[in-house]
């Protein structure tokens, strides 16, 4: 399948193309590089959903194989967690739903994905452009992040607030002050370190509380993962006894989140569908990012990685884990190593799954402490939603123009405030999926009313892919997500 690259000879400068590979030692090496680079944020997402880590990790191994089946093998890509769904899982969970309604609200977002990849393939990615101009991808990827702030400030960061502020320093530091592939994985290492600093924490001034049945409520707590087993599947979920925890979002009311079948809820696919719209960007804009290093044309296979992207999220979601997305933080493994092989993603694609089968792996994420959650979450989010204005700034998107300020003006208001509009009983439609529809909505309403010189001069932005996690310069050392 894959042709050894000069005779397995790596020269100084040279590019190892997509179909090519290194002798199988170099591989296994660079796709050990891979799984690092995934491993924080496949983990990490999935933890902040309240879903299951070791499952996620597994199922992202199998759809990073499927991807780069449907791909031809032409577009080199990690396929892990998405970031995009952590409010969507605390509003669903906050209005009385449960891991099943969210995978179910999910698999439709896969569904609709797969969808809009089939229609790029064969209409091609001009559609894009008119449907979602980079005015309104950034209104929407920016009000998704922001929308995330009240996440921080009631469910992490009241825990242990010290902690969470220490762990944050961390984060920054880290992020600012690592360069190259270690800055890439600076949320990882602040996790891990965090993790750590808590055990610590929790030896030198005690517990934090107690427990409703008097004992001690320590930082870390390890139970489950004394009780794990080394070597199994992910646990099957008995999702009738299964209570929102807010303080934990990990393991609610003692079940660690596992194997279930999706339930399908109208209220919340509403709140989850327009995540699709950053889900689009980003994808595209990976592949972009992807297209410029290997100086191959790949937007014929545009609507193929999107759509692939919706089927292997359809897949995931259906066994009971979160939805995937391609990854900017192995673009820029890539970027740093110049082996473009997709040899090197099917090793990490391997190794994932294997992951996947040790309980104790899986127990010992979903104990991570909520203060460490808390300290990355609060630069995280906040990351997330300024990518949003980057859009608007690789693109010169003009904010004089009552066209683009008024549409996003408005959508992000309501994104990020919860407004909501009530739409009989006790079913409401806000805050992510309200502030979606009327940035979309009134902006394609506007341009019927708006003059035509107002029209051109906003038609003056040209769309350049960009999407949480990527950064345009592929060299670039900043962190990849």
């Amino acid at each position: 399948m894959w042709q050894l690259h000069n005779n397995g000879v790596l020269e100084p400068g040279a590019v190892v193309k997509p179909t090519e590979r290194l002798t199988w030692g170099r591989t296994i090496g660079l796709g050990a590089q891979h799984v690092v680079a995934m491993f924080g944020a496949t983990f990490v997402f999935p933890l902040l959903m309240g879903l299951n880590a070791q499952l996620a990790v597994m199922m992202s191994g199998v759809a990073t194989l499927i991807f780069l089946f449907v791909v031809k093998h032409r577009i080199p890509s990690y396929l892990g967690s998405s970031a995009s769904f952590v409010g969507v899982a605390t509003a669903i969970y906050t209005a009385g739903g449960n891991p099943a309604d969210l995978t179910g609200a999910l698999f439709v977002v896969g569904l609709t994905l797969f969808m809009v990849g089939l229609i790029i393939h064969f209409a091609g990615a001009r559609v894009i452009h008119r449907a979602l101009p980079p005015v309104v991808t950034g209104a929407v990827v920016l009000l998704i992040g922001f929308n995330l702030a009240p996440v921080v400030a009631t469910v992490y960061w009241p825990v242990d607030p010290w902690l969470a502020f220490v762990v944050m320093l961390i984060v920054i530091a880290l992020s600012i002050g690592l360069r190259g592939f270690m800055g890439r994985i600076a949320i990882f290492l602040s996790l891990v370190i965090g993790y750590l600093l808590s055990w610590v924490v929790d030896l030198v001034a005690g517990p934090l509380g107690t427990k409703p049945d008097g004992s001690p409520q320590f930082r870390v707590e390890w139970a489950d993962v004394g009780k794990a087993d080394w070597f199994g599947l992910p646990p099957l979920t008995d999702l009738g006894s299964w209570v929102y925890d807010p303080d934990n979002p990990a393991n609610m009311a003692g079940n660690v989140v596992g194997f279930h079948l999706p339930h399908f809820s109208l209220a919340a696919i509403i709140v989850a569908l327009p995540v699709v719209i950053a889900l689009i960007a980003e994808n595209a804009g990976h592949v972009k990012a992807v297209a410029e290093m290997t100086k191959d044309d790949l937007d014929p296979l545009m609507g193929r990685a999107i759509a692939a992207d919706g089927a292997t999220s359809m897949l995931a979601t259906a066994v009971g884990a979160g939805p995937t997305t391609t990854y900017a933080e192995n673009i820029g493994v890539m970027a740093a190593s110049r082996v473009y092989s997709t040899a090197a993603y099917v090793v990490a694609a391997i190794v994932a799954i294997l992951f996947g089968f040790s309980p104790k792996f899986g127990a010992v994420i979903s104990a991570t402490p909520s203060a460490v959650l808390g300290g990355i979450t609060v630069v995280l989010y906040g990351m997330i939603g300024l990518l949003g204005a980057k859009i608007w700034k690789e693109n010169k998107v003009d904010f004089g123009n009552p066209l683009n300020l008024i549409p996003a003006a408005a959508g992000i208001i309501i994104g990020i405030g919860n407004v909501s509009v009530p739409l009989g009983g006790d079913f409401q439609l806000g805050g992510i999926a309200l502030g979606t529809i009327v940035t979309i909505g009134v902006y394609h309403l506007a341009r019927l009313i708006a003059p035509r010189q107002m029209r051109e001069e906003a038609d003056g932005a040209t769309l350049i892919y960009d999407a949480p996690g990527i950064y345009s310069d592929p060299d670039d050392d900043a962190p990849g997500r």
